[in-house]
């Protein structure tokens, strides 16, 4: 999976979205992240939203901070954010087109706080941008790399909590399929060439008799020393 891969997404989806109907039941990792990262940013001066994708969550946030800068790498993905911000009126939103894979076209020190949701856990290799004291805050749905590039990179004050409670339940094959689809390394499940897989990941995701997925995500804080 690469950037053509998000690229593709952006044009078929309109943005870093999924198209499937789906009904999640039990408080999920998602919501609890945005309750905080709302508490939170009012109290930060510069922040910098990582891998903003089409840059809708990034606009619904600047309503609590006082600015944001949001980043990613698919140029799809930051056409889609800056027509979005150009017709929204916000004026405390910029958007760039960055990867985490080089030298991220920051100051030194430019954020005190930095989120990351469904972003690249490699913006823990870029502390440089992030000020002495500074915060980042993110949620993912494996922490190996994220435990190990927070230790490597000298952060502080590290709280790692895991969520799997909540329970995606599809109504139908097509939408798990859909579902699939949309997410990140997957191949196309709606393709008649992938029906044989398709069946066997419908039967191994039985709960209760119902389709669905039960979520496993972590929430991950840290203070930059």
């Amino acid at each position: 999976m690469g950037i053509d891969w998000y690229d593709m997404i952006a044009r078929r989806n309109g943005g870093y979205q999924g198209r499937a109907k789906y009904t999640v039941v039990g408080r999920s990792a998602e919501d609890v992240y945005e309750e905080r990262l709302v508490e939170m940013l009012p109290t930060f001066r510069s922040v910098l939203d990582a891998g903003c994708g089409h840059g809708e969550f990034t606009l619904k946030m600047s309503r609590h901070a006082e600015q944001i800068t949001g980043f990613d790498n698919s140029a799809e993905m930051i056409r889609i954010s800056q027509s979005l911000l150009e017709s929204s009126g916000i004026g405390n939103v910029e958007f760039v087109y960055a990867t985490t894979k080089a030298e991220l076209p920051f100051h030194d020190g430019q954020f005190d706080f930095i989120y990351d949701r469904r972003g690249p856990t490699s913006i823990l290799e870029h502390p440089r941008i992030l000020c002495s004291g500074g915060t980042i805050f993110g949620i993912h749905t494996d922490v190996t790399d994220v435990r190990r590039r927070l230790s490597e990179n000298g952060y502080v004050d590290v709280t790692i909590e895991e969520f799997n409670e909540a329970v995606t339940y599809f109504p139908s094959g097509v939408e798990f399929a859909l579902n699939l689809s949309d997410t990140p390394g997957n191949p196309d499940f709606t393709s008649p060439e992938r029906k044989g897989e398709l069946e066997a990941k419908i039967r191994e995701n039985q709960i209760d008799g119902r389709l669905g997925i039960r979520e496993l995500k972590y929430i991950w804080k840290a203070t930059k020393a």
